[in-house]
């Protein structure tokens, strides 16, 4: 999970030195807090969680969250997917066209599609609602299918 971890939080930090040394900080948070854990089989959700809070005080800290959430990291997540379904240039160009987006969707998005975690999950490492996430996932493929097709936002 830790390899997962580094890249979520590089996605959104945008910097490796950066996302080094948030996932340190997450793992150590994560090693301190894990008596508090109820139930194991949310340790992924929770994990997430707890990375996501490190990088986005990280990035809130350096005012850099605007910046964080652009898609250009997004490029190497995606050119590691082993995922044969989908035409490299499709991806590539919805990948540049994330910029479009609202900051909330990108990250839905981004930790629905090519992290592979659940509804449920992401809304537990975001602290959202179910309800809400799905309206991001929702908002944010709507807003790409308007863009792909030639449609304004």
């Amino acid at each position: 999970m830790q390899d997962q971890l580094y890249e979520h939080i590089r996605a959104i930090v945008g910097d490796s030195d950066t996302a080094k040394d948030v996932l340190q900080e997450s793992l150590w948070v994560i090693a301190r807090k894990l008596p508090s854990l109820r139930d194991p089989r949310w340790m992924r959700a929770w994990a997430y969680r707890i990375a996501t809070r490190e990088a986005v005080h990280r990035t809130h800290s350096e005012k850099r969250w605007k910046e964080a959430l652009r898609g250009d990291d997004l490029n190497v997540l995606v050119a590691d997917a082993d995922d044969e379904q989908f035409d490299g240039e499709v991806i590539a160009e919805i990948v540049s066209r994330l910029d479009s987006l609202s900051p909330a969707s990108q990250v839905v998005l981004r930790m629905h599609y090519l992290q592979g975690l659940t509804h449920v999950e992401i809304a537990e490492a975001l602290e959202v609602a179910v309800g809400t996430v799905k309206s991001r996932l929702s908002y944010g493929l709507a807003a790409l299918r308007r863009e792909v097709s030639g449609k304004p936002l």
